[in-house]
Formats: structure tokens, sequence, C-alpha cells
């Protein structure tokens, strides 16, 4: 099986790496592994994988979604997913500093 290096890990994913391993009882590399497998839908049993035929659809995630709400909720996805993790963590560490509960 080839070695594949993931580099520029953020401290938070892998702090959360390293707490899922002691909590689990695995080793990090194990829980590397679940993660990539249930993130690219291969995991065994993965209930999740149909998901990655419609990745733009989350209504049938829970079946209560009206088309407003799962608009709502892309347009936050999308936002998040174009803003900085250091500016997230930021601000994160900004809310929390306020005496505020994230």
């Amino acid at each position: 099986m080839p070695d594949i290096v993931v580099r520029h890990i953020d401290e938070a994913m892998a702090e959360r790496i390293k707490t899922l391993a002691r909590e689990r009882r695995w080793s990090i590399n194990e829980v590397i592994l679940h993660a990539l497998r249930y993130g690219l839908g291969m995991g065994a049993g993965d209930v999740f994988s149909e998901l990655l035929l419609e990745p733009g659809d989350i209504a049938h995630l829970t079946g209560a979604y009206d088309a407003q709400e799962q608009a709502a909720f892309q347009e936050a996805l999308n936002a998040l997913s174009q803003a900085s993790p250091s500016a997230l963590a930021a601000a994160a560490k900004n809310y929390s500093e306020a005496g505020e509960s994230i």
C-alpha cells in the first residue's frame, strides 16, 4: 500500500485526531484511515455514501428542509468554505473571551 503524507494540518484538527485515538484506543493512523474512508464514502455500511451522488442536495439528510431552508444552509456552507481557518479560529477565540459560548 502506498504511503501518503498530509501537510499543514491545523492544531485543532491534530488535537481532534489525537482525542479520538485516545477515546477509541486506536492508533492515530487508524483514526485518519477511518476519517478518510467515511469522508470519501468508502466505509463499510457508510450511511452517508449515497450523499456523494448529490453533493449539493442537503434536503434528504432529515427530509425536513424546505427549499428556502436548504438555500440558506447552502449559503452558510459556501460562506464558511471561503473563510480562512485562521480567521474563523480568531473569531471563535474573541467570541469565547467575551464570555460567550459557541
